[in-house]
């Protein structure tokens, strides 16, 4: 299965953050956690965001690992894997494991979070004009 290690804590926030980029597939505005000292990722949620009231609600603990499959196998699923930005750089799944959520990251070669030129983001930010 490898090794986990930890990346981030998710938080929910209701106001726009900082130098947020858009998740188009959970149609949620994030943070970079590796900006905060507290690695802390913020999540902002669109109203038309599927996602339920209970996820968007609950705090979540982040972990990177090479293959997200063996550690999501069996468990709860809360989100089914998915590729963030655009360009992706990364696999993702959310669990539930122990009464509270994991989520599994992935990320590709090279790459470690959204890119200045992100096209969710930029479509995001032209729709909101």
């Amino acid at each position: 299965m490898g090794t986990r290690t930890f990346h981030h804590v998710g938080l929910r926030a209701f106001e726009p953050q900082p130098n947020e980029n858009f998740v188009v597939a959970t149609r949620v505005w994030v943070t970079n956690p590796d900006h905060d000292p507290r690695k802390i990722e913020w999540l902002r949620y669109e109203p038309d965001s599927w996602l339920s009231e209970e996820f968007k609600n609950s705090p979540h603990v982040a972990y990177v690992v090479d293959d997200i499959d063996p550690w999501i196998e069996g468990k709860e699923i809360a989100i089914a894997p998915f590729e963030v930005g655009d360009p992706a750089f990364v696999r993702v799944a959310f669990v539930w494991e122990d009464g509270w959520i994991a989520e599994y990251m992935a990320f590709k070669p090279g790459v470690a979070w959204f890119s200045p030129d992100d096209q969710g983001t930029a479509r995001a930010a032209s729709d909101g004009e």
